[in-house]
């Protein structure tokens, strides 16, 4: 039997278990009947997938990472959501949709790209008014962000911290041990090694950045005249 390292190493299984987040900043939003969702940095689509199931809306995921972005349309594919969900390789600095395309514009660990105010800058066109806008940002100055919310055209609507153990436990915690296990299952192929150490440096670099560890949502409101 031929093994396969890459899909041993099921991120999406351990980063699945980060969706109670996704979930508690959903519910935070009013009730909206079939919202038009804007996923910015959608990477394999494991929050895509959910907030298609949790909006009963049309999702369209973006991200530059062609590789994952084919596993987002295989699973797209999978779960019967051909019609509900589409995928664009697509920098988020370089959005060419219509002024107020979405309801929704939500992006889960992806801003420290361009970072929170010239986010909130870019991307307020693209929402509605009186749309929504969801970052999921690495620990900061929340209550400098807080109050940069309604000089920037939105009103703060609510935000949680998410806790600092959780992306430890629940992902990088698991997954290095994983890498442990598949040490040996791959202890005579050089290539998958490699591919190991790669993961391994990704849970070292967690490890040493206290920065990393622990996130905050925050959820806002586009004002009608932004």
């Amino acid at each position: 039997m031929k093994y396969d390292v890459t899909s041993d190493i099921n991120r999406d299984y351990f980063r699945s278990k980060l969706l109670q987040y996704t979930r508690k900043a959903f519910k935070m939003l009013p009730e909206l009947q079939k919202p038009r969702i804007l996923d910015i940095g959608c990477g394999t689509g494991v929050v895509t997938l959910e907030l298609a199931r949790l909006s009963n809306g049309r999702v369209v995921g973006i991200d530059t990472d062609q590789a994952a972005l084919d596993k987002l349309n295989v699973k797209i594919e999978q779960a019967g959501l051909l019609n509900r969900i589409k995928t664009l390789n697509c920098s988020m600095r370089d959005m060419r949709f219509p002024d107020g395309s979405f309801d929704i514009i939500w992006s889960e660990g992806a801003i420290f790209v361009i970072g929170f105010e010239e986010a909130l800058n870019e991307w307020r066109r693209f929402i509605r008014p009186e749309g929504y806008l969801v970052l999921h940002a690495r620990l900061g100055s929340i209550e400098q962000r807080v109050a940069m919310i309604p000089t920037l055209e939105y009103r703060f609507i609510d935000k949680f911290v998410v806790p600092k153990d959780a992306w430890w436990d629940d992902y990088y915690g698991p997954l290095e041990r994983l890498i442990e296990g598949l040490r040996h299952k791959y202890r005579n192929d050089p290539k998958a090694q490699v591919i190991l150490d790669k993961a391994q440096t990704e849970v070292d670099e967690f490890k040493s950045k206290p920065e990393f560890h622990g996130s905050v949502f925050y959820v806002m409101r586009r004002t009608s005249g932004g």
